[in-house]
């Protein structure tokens, strides 16, 4: 049985007063919920507070983005090896924020997907439709490349040691969310996918939902089949959010 994974994506969020409210109101509360894995995805600037204030909590964090070079002149750059300096587990990969405004194509995604595998941080790669791909039909194919290209490149046995995350575009940061059955069908569809080169992999694969998830929809969303948590944005600011949306994600809930 899969266990439920919630993460939090800060974005381009937080102070350091801020970041220590949050974490400390935080803490106490997600060590009362058994059964479901916690993390936290930061600025980069605030990797070493929040390395300093989380650990032995049981909550993990991590980085929002990843280089695919291991180091050099690349200024700007934050390598993997820079991310385990500083405790990280995971690191988001691929969110539709980098892809739409930073030009991240599939290729430069399937590049630091292997980036994090190489330097030891999990990948929670993120695959996602726009409004426009669904309505024409073309969601499949657009999820389908995202995921061939990552596939092609490390192979599916590299997705032993990934999470994915299916966060539609129209979805994220609009106040819209796919109904549980729509999000449902496309995770079912990745499990599928990725089942067709190792159906073992695909059973055991941990596949989040993100698109305006709130303390309001997590639990109906979770209860999906194939939806294993999610990947809060907005909601991970606020303490009592995030808390509630981990606490729908525990085990007969």
């Amino acid at each position: 049985m899969r266990v439920k994974f919630v993460a939090g994506n800060w974005k381009m969020n937080g102070t350091l007063a801020a970041n220590q409210d949050l974490l400390r109101k935080l803490m106490p509360e997600l060590a009362r919920i058994a059964g479901v894995k916690c993390a936290v995805c930061v600025p980069f600037p605030y990797l070493a507070q929040v390395q300093q204030l989380l650990s032995g909590s049981g909550i993990a964090w991590g980085a929002q983005d990843i280089s695919q070079f291991d180091a050099g002149a690349y200024t700007g750059e934050v390598s993997g090896a820079m991310l385990v300096d500083f405790g990280c587990r995971y690191t988001i990969v691929g969110h539709s924020e980098r892809r739409t405004l930073f030009g991240e194509t599939n290729d430069i995604v399937a590049q630091k997907y292997a980036a994090a595998l190489k330097a030891g941080v999990t990948p929670i790669l993120c695959v996602g439709e726009t409004l426009q791909e669904r309505e024409s039909g073309a969601a499949e194919s657009v999820i389908a490349a995202q995921l061939d290209a990552v596939m092609s490149r490390a192979g599916v046995q590299s997705l032993a040691h990934a999470v994915i995350a299916y966060e539609p575009v129209w979805a994220i940061g609009t106040g819209k969310t796919a109904s549980p059955d729509q999000a449902q069908a496309v995770h079912g569809y990745i499990r599928a996918r990725i089942g067709r080169e190792d159906s073992a992999i695909a059973e055991r694969l941990q596949v989040l939902y993100g698109g305006s998830v709130k303390a309001a929809n997590a639990a109906q969303l979770f209860a999906m089949e194939d939806i294993d948590g999610g990947l809060i944005g907005g909601a991970s600011l606020d303490a009592s959010d995030f808390v509630a949306i981990c606490q729908a994600a525990r085990p007969g809930t």
